[in-house]
């Protein structure tokens, strides 16, 4: 028992000395002025001890950072070459060989004590801060929201369709940042639509369901690496689960505006008949757009409101419908959970649809 009574105080002892150690960093440790110098331009200088990831920020260099710089989500990579230290542990599961080589870190790991040397991807420069008015919120499923933002001051937000922007949202600690698909078509420039699915303890979901119209509503953007081919002949796949409709509705909308006629089939996902947004709609878009397909499928069709459409997962639709001879050109676009992009990616890479070609987000 005595052993036991030692090693408990031995790790009260530990525990209290790390803290310490916290507490002494955070607040007495004084790096004074540091030199932040950000592709070759001026340099600007901040007071050291921030993160390199809050001294971007605070010049207006809104890098990629969906998880509000707590290190989960590994957007925000720069090129550090001087003042970053050696590479943490916590940044290891982001960066593979070949950055690790080129002097890729993750900004918000990186606490600025010296002078700091580094790059960024030069579109980063570019990226905005918007502020805007909450004009229309309205529930679709009885856990997700469509909200729609009006840019304020007469602003316009250029962006292709399937990337994102960052909502600022409050929060205990400050204020942070969450991602979320933009879901209106490009050509409206002056408004942005949202869907949010409510996350039991979500910071930014639950902020996104209580803003009220007429209330302010803060983001950064345009983010993402979707880049659509702007071809008529090549064919569109959209395939979508839960919130990962978002951004199928802007690929699918703009294509309704510029080129209705292009062959374009849409795949959405859901569980049951109370999850199904937007049909509606894309039944609707189909109308009118003669080589679009929509096809809805429930994987839990017994717990759900009658259904006459398809059942099973949604990897087993894309099998059903899309062909696999590999003749004409062919891109797809993917949102979703983790394992349904796996699933999905195996099958259109079985249909031959080349790997490069096919372009996903998981949430």
């Amino acid at each position: 028992m005595i052993y036991l009574y030692a090693l408990i105080v031995l790790s009260s002892l530990g525990g209290g000395l790390a803290l310490l150690l916290l507490i002494a960093d955070r607040f007495l440790a004084d790096y004074g002025p540091c030199e932040i110098s950000v592709n070759d331009e001026e340099p600007f200088v901040v007071e050291g001890g921030c993160t390199l990831l809050e001294a971007l920020y605070e010049q207006e260099i809104f890098i990629p950072s969906a998880c509000g710089g707590q290190g989960t989500c590994g957007f925000c990579k720069v090129n550090v070459f001087e003042g970053g230290g050696p590479v943490l542990p916590t940044e290891m599961p982001y960066l593979d060989k070949s950055e690790l080589a080129d002097n890729t870190r993750l900004a918000c790991r990186i606490k600025v004590k010296q002078d700091v040397v580094l790059r960024v991807k030069p579109e980063y420069l570019d990226i905005q801060q918007f502020r805007s008015i909450v004009i229309a919120a309205k529930m679709v499923t009885h856990d997700t929201r469509h909200v729609v933002l009006k840019l304020a001051d007469e602003q316009e937000i250029n962006f292709v369709p399937g990337q994102y922007i960052q909502v600022q949202v409050p929060s205990s600690d400050g204020i942070t940042f969450r991602a979320y698909s933009i879901s209106s078509p490009p050509s409206t420039k002056d408004e942005v639509e949202l869907v949010i699915r409510l996350i039991p303890d979500g910071l930014g979901s639950t902020y996104l369901h209580e803003v009220e119209v007429g209330e302010e509503v803060i983001f950064t953007g345009a983010y993402g690496e979707f880049v659509l081919e702007e071809d008529v002949e090549t064919e569109l796949i959209c395939v979508g689960g839960g919130c990962g409709i978002a951004p199928m509705r802007s690929i699918i909308r703009h294509i309704g505006d510029v080129s209705p006629q292009r062959k374009c089939k849409l795949f959405f996902g859901v569980r049951t008949m109370e999850d199904i947004m937007y049909l509606e709609e894309f039944e609707q878009l189909a109308d009118e757009m003669s080589n679009f397909e929509v096809h809805y499928a429930l994987s839990d069709p017994k717990h759900s409101s009658p259904w006459q459409g398809e059942r099973g997962y949604i990897h087993e639709s894309v099998a059903k419908h899309v062909n696999g001879d590999g003749n004409g050109n062919r891109q797809a676009f993917l949102c979703g959970p983790p394992l349904m992009i796996e699933a999905v990616t195996k099958v259109l890479e079985e249909k031959n649809v080349p790997k490069d070609l096919i372009f996903y987000d998981e949430f």
